[in-house]
């Protein structure tokens, strides 16, 4: 008995890299950050990510995040007990080079090697933060817009995207309308702004199917009508994200009702969007659910979440020899058992 007492925390060190982020980060299993490092690879102005170029961003940081998140952390390599990384979904090139990275460290320092979900991590780092037991959860972000709970050993599907997500609709459109800056503190910031400026509704097309969702027509629409340049751009932001806004509301609504969970967690980049919070808050105050919100801090990609997740992947015996540490850039999160 006492020796447990005195057992120092498992330490996982986690490496992300599924699209523009690349990240090295050491969590313990007590939950605590010890470093959290992240580096951002930023397009050329105008223009989207491209995933050879990425990936040769991600080769270019990785040893000098790694031996900064050493040095921030204050952990030698021999007080590492596994290393995780972000095995999918995401960009194939991207996520190669953050396994190549955790292959050579595993076998350098003889530790269990965890692929993580990059999905299930969001949720999980959310969970930790607000202390969430058992969420509805919302996933908005750049890959990803959909609604899940954790039934029987895996995260289901209550709704989702049928083809573009929520977050690239808002972007495509913030591009096309010359609101894009990389520089801000998220993606379509500069659109949010010009949406809050909006005053009239404009009607454009809400594609609810069943509890999914199709959000390039609500884009075509309202490129159209900004190309007819009839209407003040501030009104056709504010009614683009009204419109998408809602449309998440409504499935997530359906799916609290149907779930019947006592708390709901919205995670991903689009959690930092103040009006998408109070739409989600007013909708679970009227099903007596609790509202969480994963901190800034965690919304957008970092590799604290694939360490933590690797923390209860590790604790779960779910680890993996080399051989079977292919990339899986269309892992789904419904397909990944959830052991801990």
């Amino acid at each position: 008995m006492q020796g447990s007492e005195n057992r120092k925390p498992a330490v996982c060190l986690g490496i992300e890299g599924t699209a523009h982020t690349f990240g090295v980060a050491l969590v313990d299993s007590s939950g605590k950050t010890l470093a959290d490092v992240n580096d951002f690879y930023v397009p050329p102005s105008g223009k989207g990510i491209h995933p050879r170029e990425c990936s040769q961003h991600h080769s270019l940081v990785a040893a000098k995040l790694l031996t900064k998140a050493l040095q921030d952390s204050d952990v030698k390599p021999d007080g590492i007990d596994a290393v995780a990384f972000s095995q999918g979904p995401g960009m194939g090139p991207c996520l190669r080079t953050a396994a190549t990275m955790a292959r050579a460290l595993s076998v350098f320092l003889h530790m269990p090697l965890i692929g993580v979900n990059h999905v299930v991590a969001h949720i999980e780092i959310g969970k930790l933060v607000n202390k969430a037991e058992d969420p509805l959860v919302l996933v908005l972000s750049g890959g990803t817009t959909q609604i899940l709970a954790l039934e029987e050993g895996r995260y289901r599907v209550f709704g989702e995207t049928l083809d573009i997500t929520a977050a690239n609709c808002l972007d495509v459109f913030a591009r096309e309308a010359g609101l894009h800056d990389p520089k801000a503190p998220w993606p379509a910031y500069v659109f949010d702004k010009m949406a809050d400026g909006g005053e009239s509704y404009i009607s454009l097309p809400y594609t609810v199917k069943g509890m999914d969702l199709q959000f390039s027509g609500i884009l075509t629409a309202a490129l159209a009508k900004h190309r007819e340049g009839k209407y003040r751009l501030e009104d056709l932001c504010f009614s683009l994200r009204e419109t998408v806004l809602a449309m998440i509301t409504e499935v997530a609504e359906r799916a609290l009702a149907h779930t019947r969970k006592a708390e709901v967690l919205l995670i991903g980049g689009m959690a930092q969007k103040a009006r998408l919070r109070e739409m989600l808050s007013i909708m679970a105050e009227e099903h007596e659910a609790r509202f969480l919100v994963v901190p800034n801090q965690y919304a957008t990609d970092n590799a604290a979440m694939i360490a933590w997740t690797g923390i209860l992947a590790y604790k779960a015996g779910q680890t993996l020899t080399v051989e079977r540490s292919l990339v899986k850039p269309k892992w789904r999160v419904d397909q990944v058992s959830i052991l801990w």
